[in-house]
């Protein structure tokens, strides 16, 4: 659990993607969808990444996961290397260049669950703060960007439904505003429902804010929290 919280490293700790965060262990939809499966070798991540790897990447199907090598050794590039090289360039997308999308009039609206079980949260944050630094170049990186491009992290959401936390919202009609009324989403209010019912919502805030609780009122009601910048201890 701990390696899967950590996420994947080499042999001397530098971090090769991030991990998985708390949160998304239980339940339907969570790690016994995605990482244990209910049973052995039944998870997502194994039925899903396995099979590429043997018939795409290495194109050997008695290919033994057991041999991945995570460190390059002697001069020989580590299989992460070669993976990168082999399905990068068809698949990857980390270009934090959009400036041809904004100068379009494009409009974007990321969202990402924190307790999401297959994809970290931490990679959707290091994508957005890529592009924020590159837009920046006066310091101010994070308006420019803001402008046409808005991430929101929804706490307790599994991978992009699901989960213990408000996981309902309409980001569709939020991007409409934006782009046709010219209305930037400064939030919008997620909920949980069970049997039918609404028992929670928040607030969904643009990073890095996030939602605050007002001091009073119900932890379990979207009125009573604030989108703000995290405090500082």
């Amino acid at each position: 659990m701990t390696k899967i919280y950590q996420g994947a490293r080499t042999s001397d700790g530098e971090q090769i993607f991030p991990g998985i965060m708390p949160g998304g262990e239980a339940g339907q939809g969570g790690w016994s969808t995605w990482i244990t499966g209910t049973d052995p070798g039944r998870g997502s991540h194994f039925t899903l990444g396995f099979p590429a790897l043997k018939n795409i990447v290495f194109e050997n199907p008695d290919w033994d996961f057991r041999t991945f090598r995570f460190d390059r050794t002697e001069g020989i590039d580590s299989d992460v290397d070669f993976l990168d090289a082999k399905m990068g360039p068809i698949i990857n997308n980390t270009n934090p260049d959009l400036r041809a999308f904004q100068a379009n009039g494009g409009k974007l609206i990321q969202y990402h669950g924190w307790a999401d079980p297959d994809i970290s949260p931490i990679n959707s944050i290091n994508y957005y703060q890529s592009v924020v630094q590159f837009m920046d170049r006066d310091g101010h990186g994070l308006t420019e960007a803001q402008n046409f491009y808005r991430l929101f992290m929804v706490p307790g959401m599994f991978h992009c439904q699901g989960g213990p936390g408000p996981n309902t919202f309409d980001a569709l009609t939020a991007l409409e505003q934006w782009k046709e009324k010219g209305a930037a989403p400064e939030k919008m209010v997620a909920t949980h429902v069970t049997n039918g019912n609404v028992d929670r919502s928040r607030p969904l805030c643009p990073y890095p804010q996030e939602a605050q609780w007002k001091g009073s009122g119900s932890t379990d009601q979207a009125d009573n929290f604030a989108c703000a910048l995290p405090k500082v201890p």
